[in-house]
């Protein structure tokens, strides 16, 4: 993929959606780009994490097994970012990721994420703000299962004790 497209890919990306063309341009000129073919493993669960990826083209299966039979997590395409955690801080690998098809992604590094914030401000308060309101959706999401749970949780016979 082309420059361009790198950055037409990360404006995509709803943590840099907001971020000016030239901060793109440099995270897209920085980013390091992986071919991947079906089956390769791009990272192990629990391996220590000190990038994200955003896919270019094609799917990677996330799997986690903790201790048991790996269980599909999530599937991510493109203009996923994986690894968002690792981007600001120190991070293990929740799940391994697998190339399902002929995949691309590129690596954005958490030295570029963290000179960036150093020397744009501005990006940092807007990603800030981001990550800001998707907790707030999150915990308000948490909220409603909760109380779907509790609904679920008064519906049920009391067993004797």
């Amino acid at each position: 993929m082309s420059l361009d497209g790198d950055i037409a890919l990360l404006k995509r990306v709803p943590l840099f959606g907001d971020l000016p063309t030239e901060q793109l341009r440099l995270i897209a000129f920085s980013a390091v780009r992986l071919d991947l073919v079906p089956g390769q493993v791009l990272f192990r669960e629990g391996s220590k994490a000190a990038c994200g990826y955003v896919v270019s083209t094609g799917r990677l299966e996330l799997t986690a097994d903790n201790g048991k039979k790996p269980k599909a997590v999530a599937a991510c395409e493109a203009g996923a970012l994986i690894g968002e955690a690792a981007l600001f801080i120190e991070t293990r690998r929740p799940a391994t990721a697998t190339a399902a098809i002929p995949s691309q992604v590129i690596e954005i590094d958490r030295k570029l994420i963290t000179r960036m914030l150093n020397e744009y401000p501005q990006i940092a308060l807007r990603m800030r703000a981001t990550l800001a309101d998707r907790l707030t959706a999150t915990v308000f999401e948490l909220g409603r299962v909760r109380q779907a749970l509790a609904r679920i949780e008064r519906m049920q016979p009391r067993r004797p004790s």
